[in-house]
């Protein structure tokens, strides 16, 4: 929500759409960043009909296997022990519904670089709880910051919601002016 904030953008609603999140067999990253925003959006603007209803999804990936949203201490182990060192995408995609019922849709996807990490920086990040429900394990606004060696690509993406591709949608459904934002009716999924 502080994203949307930094654009004007002002949500009425946050709904959680609540979605089986499982990834589909040999289904892609990017691919199922992309279904799953649609997912929630269409959830949300069914409970929502004629709301403008933006829903978002990241996806953080190793090659073509998709990082879990972190519930563990030992899930977050593992993401952290998997991502030290190496280059890791982060698929983020957003879809906007508009009052008409038009769907449009844009992926952002970032290259993220670890530095080689130590035991005692895993175990200082475990206990910063930072990581709990992150995809991959961490939170780039967050402690992992100093973690992170390189980006290439959106920082906000990273976060959750990219921000120039968020722009972009609401500019083309109408909901944006170019110098700013409005009060619209905006559910979240």
């Amino acid at each position: 929500m502080d994203l949307l904030a930094l654009m004007g953008v002002v949500p009425d609603a946050i709904d959680p759409a609540d979605i089986d999140e499982t990834p589909l067999k040999a289904e892609r990253p990017d691919v199922y960043a992309r279904r799953v925003a649609a997912d929630k959006a269409a959830v949300v603007g069914a409970r929502h009909p004629g709301a403008l209803v933006l829903a978002a999804d990241t996806v953080v990936c190793a090659g073509q296997r998709i990082l879990p949203k972190a519930e563990t201490e030992a899930e977050a182990r593992a993401c952290l022990a998997l991502l030290s060192g190496r280059r890791h995408r982060v698929h983020s995609a957003v879809t906007l519904i508009d009052a008409a019922g038009t769907a449009r849709h844009k992926l952002s996807t970032s290259i993220v670089t670890f530095k080689r990490l130590s035991a005692q920086e895993i175990d200082a990040y475990i206990a910063s709880d930072e990581w709990r429900g992150k995809a991959g394990g961490y939170a780039i606004q967050g402690r992992a910051a100093g973690l992170i060696r390189a980006l290439s690509g959106s920082h906000s993406g990273v976060m959750g919601l990219p921000m120039f591709e968020t722009r972009a949608l609401l500019i083309t459904a109408g909901h944006l002016a170019l110098s700013g934002g409005n009060q619209q009716e905006l559910p979240l999924g």
